[in-house]
C-alpha cells in the first residue's frame, strides 16, 4: 500500500485496524476463526426439543429419568444451558480426533488432511462447545476429554483459556496393546484430560491391585510415637486364632502391659503397641476410631511366635499412566458394541471399562450424580453410568447429545442403551428410564410478540427435561401438568383458565414448579396467593429467551 493509498484511506478503518492488532492476544492458541452454519443457524432460529415417544424406556417409576438428544451438539446444548445450567457433576466427551481421515464434518463437508483450515475449524467447532458446555458444570464438576495426539497439544491450550481456574491433567490410557504403526513410533495410547476445579479434593482413590497393596505396621514409630503421645491410642486388640476378635478400652496411666503380647487364659492374645525394646508406643489410630478401619487390619506371627498387627493400604490416588487389559478399546468396544447391536460397523467406540474408570473417579461417591456426553457416538458413556449404578446401586442419570450422521442417533446409540436396558445376549439388563428426543427450531420473527408466542407452544418438552417430569396429568390447549415422585410441573398458556389450573395442581397436591406465559417479565405471582401448595412460578419464555440472548450474542 503506498502514501498515497493511506492518504485516501478511511482513517477511521485504520484507527480501528490498530486498535483491532493492539487488542490481539500476545500469548495463547491463536487461530482463524471459521464460523460454523449451526451457530449462525441460531441467530435465525431458536432450538427446542420434540419427544420421540416410541422410543421412552421406563422400567421402573422409582428410578431417575435418562435422556438421549438427537441433533447437532450445539443445538442440545443451547437447550440445556436453559434447562440443565450447573447441574452436571461429570462432562465425558469423546470428540473427533481430527486425523485427517474423511470421518468429521464441518459446515457439511469433510474435513480432510490437506484442509489447510484444518486446526482451525476444528478449534472453532470445540471452543463453541466447550465454552457452552461449561456453563452446564456444577462449582466442582469435572471435565473428562478424550483426544490422542493429533488435537492434543492444541485442546489443552484451549482448555486453559476455557477453564483458566482449573487444574489440568492428561492421563494417559493404553487403549490399543497392538498399536498403530506411524513412521517413526507404533502408537498405543490416547490421552483424558481431567479438568478440575483447583484446589479441590475432587478425584476419589481407587482400590489397588492385589500386587500394589502396601502393607505397615499399625504401631507407630519415630518421633511423636510414644504412649504419652496419644493416651487413647495405647490400648489392646484382642486376637484369636490370627483374627482379630475385639478392641480393649484404653489402659489407665498406672497400667504397663508386662509384654506386647499377653496370653489369656481362654486362648486369646492382647496385642499392645510395644517395640521389640519394651517401649510403650501408640496405635497410629485412636480407640473410638479404629473399629472403622477393621477391614484393613491383618494379623501377622512373626518366625519367634510374636503377634503384629499390620494395616493394609488397599487404596491410592490414581496414576497418570492407565495400563489394563480392560481397556483395549478391540475387545471391549468393538466386539462388546456388536455383542449389543450384530453386525455394527460403528468406527472406534471406546472400551466400556476405559470410559467407566474414567466416570468412577469422580463420581465413585457421588451415587446421585449427573453425568452429560454431548459427543454421545455410540453410547459408551450412557452404558458405563448404567454399569456403575449396577456395581453400587447407585441413581446416577445421564444425558447423552449426538447427531444423527450416518444414522449414528437411531442406529446405535439408541439401539446400544436400549439393549443394555433391556439385556443383550447372556447378559441381564439395568433397569432405567429413558427418553429421547430431537432438537427442533422456532424461527425469529421480525416481531418479538410473535417469536414468543411459537416459542412457547414449542417448549413443553424443555420444561418436562428441565424438571425430570414426564407423567402427564391433565393436557388441553390452555395448560398442561406433569409430575413425577415429588413434584409437579404446571405450564398455563391462557389465563382465563387459572382458576381450573390451579384447582387441577392442588388435587394433585405436591410442590408445584409454575410457568405462565407472559410477554414480560411478570410472572403474576400475585393471581396465585391463594394456592395452598408449596409453589415457584417463573415467566416463559423469558428465561429461555435470556439465557439465548447470552448465548447467541
Amino acid at each position: 500500500m503506498t502514501i498515497k493509498d493511506y492518504d485516501s484511506w478511511d482513517k477511521s478503518r485504520l484507527v480501528a485496524e490498530i486498535k483491532r492488532l493492539s487488542a490481539r492476544k500476545k500469548y495463547g492458541l491463536v487461530w482463524e476463526d471459521k464460523p460454523e452454519n449451526v451457530v449462525e443457524q441460531c441467530k435465525t432460529a431458536l432450538p427446542v426439543l420434540e419427544e420421540v415417544e416410541k422410543r421412552a424406556l421406563e422400567q421402573d417409576k422409582t428410578l431417575p429419568t435418562n435422556i438421549i438428544i438427537e441433533g447437532d451438539n450445539y443445538h442440545a446444548l443451547s437447550v440445556l444451558n436453559y434447562t440443565h445450567s450447573e447441574h452436571f457433576d461429570v462432562i465425558y466427551i469423546d470428540p473427533p480426533y481430527n486425523t485427517g481421515a474423511k470421518n468429521w464434518k464441518y459446515n457439511n463437508d469433510y474435513v480432510d488432511k490437506d484442509d489447510e483450515y484444518r486446526h482451525s475449524k476444528w478449534l472453532s467447532f470445540m471452543r463453541s462447545r466447550l465454552v457452552s458446555g461449561k456453563n452446564l458444570l456444577k462449582k466442582d464438576g469435572v471435565l473428562i476429554c478424550a483426544i490422542d495426539k493429533h488435537e492434543q497439544a492444541h485442546l489443552s491450550v484451549l482448555l486453559e483459556e476455557i477453564f483458566p481456574n482449573h487444574e489440568h491433567h492428561s492421563i494417559t490410557i493404553v487403549h490399543n496393546p497392538k498399536g498403530v504403526q506411524g513412521t517413526n513410533f507404533s502408537y498405543t495410547h490416547e490421552y483424558a484430560i481431567f479438568v478440575i476445579p483447583k484446589n479441590e479434593k475432587t478425584i476419589s482413590d481407587r482400590v489397588l491391585n492385589e500386587e500394589e497393596i502396601y502393607v505397615s505396621n499399625l504401631r507407630n514409630w519415630g518421633n511423636e510415637s510414644e504412649r504419652s503421645d496419644a493416651k487413647n491410642c495405647f490400648y489392646p486388640i484382642i486376637v484369636s486364632d490370627e483374627e482379630i476378635v475385639g478392641f480393649g478400652d484404653v489402659a489407665r496411666d498406672g497400667f504397663h502391659p508386662k509384654s506386647a503380647n499377653e496370653q489369656q487364659r481362654d486362648g486369646r492374645v492382647y496385642v499392645w503397641p510395644i517395640d521389640e525394646k519394651g517401649i510403650e508406643r501408640k496405635w497410629r489410630y485412636a480407640r473410638q476410631s479404629v473399629e472403622g478401619i477393621l477391614s484393613t487390619l491383618r494379623v501377622e506371627t512373626s518366625r519367634n511366635g510374636n503377634v503384629q498387627i499390620k494395616i493394609a493400604k488397599d487404596y491410592g490416588t490414581y496414576k497418570t499412566v492407565w495400563i489394563d487389559k480392560r481397556y483395549d478399546a478391540s475387545e471391549y468396544g468393538t466386539k462388546l458394541l456388536r455383542s449389543i447391536i450384530p453386525g455394527c460397523d460403528f468406527d472406534f467406540p471406546k472400551s466400556l471399562y476405559t470410559v467407566r474408570d474414567c466416570l468412577a473417579a469422580v463420581v465413585k461417591n457421588r451415587r446421585q450424580a449427573k453425568i452429560l456426553d454431548f459427543f454421545a457416538g455410540s453410547g459408551t458413556t450412557g452404558h458405563a453410568v448404567l454399569d456403575l449404578n449396577r456395581e453400587d446401586g447407585g441413581n446416577r442419570r445421564f444425558v447423552l447429545c449426538t447427531n444423527n450422521e450416518n444414522g449414528i442417533a437411531e442406529e446405535v446409540t439408541y439401539p446400544r442403551i436400549k439393549g443394555v436396558v433391556n439385556g443383550y445376549a447372556d447378559v441381564e439388563g439395568i433397569p432405567a428410564n429413558v427418553r429421547y428426543f430431537k432438537t427442533a427450531f422456532v424461527s425469529k420473527s421480525d416481531v418479538s410478540d410473535d417469536t414468543r408466542h411459537s416459542l412457547i407452544q414449542k417448549s413443553t418438552e424443555m420444561l418436562c427435561v428441565k424438571e425430570s417430569a414426564f407423567t402427564k396429568v391433565y393436557d388441553n390447549k390452555k395448560f398442561k401438568i406433569y409430575r413425577n415422585s415429588d413434584h409437579t410441573t404446571g405450564i398455563l398458556f391462557d389465563l382465563d383458565a387459572l382458576e381450573d389450573f390451579k384447582e387441577r395442581l392442588e388435587v394433585v397436591d405436591l410442590p408445584a414448579n409454575i410457568y405462565v406465559f407472559s410477554l414480560t417479565n411478570d410472572n403474576f405471582a400475585e393471581d396465585f396467593e391463594n394456592l395452598c401448595i408449596t409453589h415457584h412460578i417463573r415467566p416463559i419464555p423469558e428465561g429461555i429467551l435470556e439465557v439465548y440472548r447470552k448465548i447467541f450474542a
